[in-house]
């Protein structure tokens, strides 16, 4: 499954987006979020996905976990968010 990786500029509309894709295709989607900046971007990017299919009668559900991640070399935790679909 593809990762999403977020960043603090990420475009909360476009991440939805690709929630939403992702979900529809395979009811599940993950994010990569490191730092505060970015994981705010993702929480916003769920809560507009949710918006985009609440009308057909599915309901995001997001579960947050920690994930080590690679960095030019270093390693650092991040945020992983893992959101599936609930009819």
């Amino acid at each position: 499954m593809e990762v999403l990786k977020i960043s603090s500029k990420s475009n909360p509309n476009s991440v939805a987006g690709a929630i939403a894709g992702l979900v529809k295709e395979s009811n599940k989607a993950e994010m990569q979020a490191i730092g505060a900046g970015a994981l705010n971007q993702a929480v916003k990017a769920v809560a507009i996905a949710r918006g985009f299919v609440a009308p057909t009668g599915v309901d995001l559900v997001c579960i947050p976990a920690f994930a080590d991640v690679q960095v030019e070399g270093e390693n650092r935790t991040g945020i992983k968010l893992i959101i599936e679909a609930r009819p």
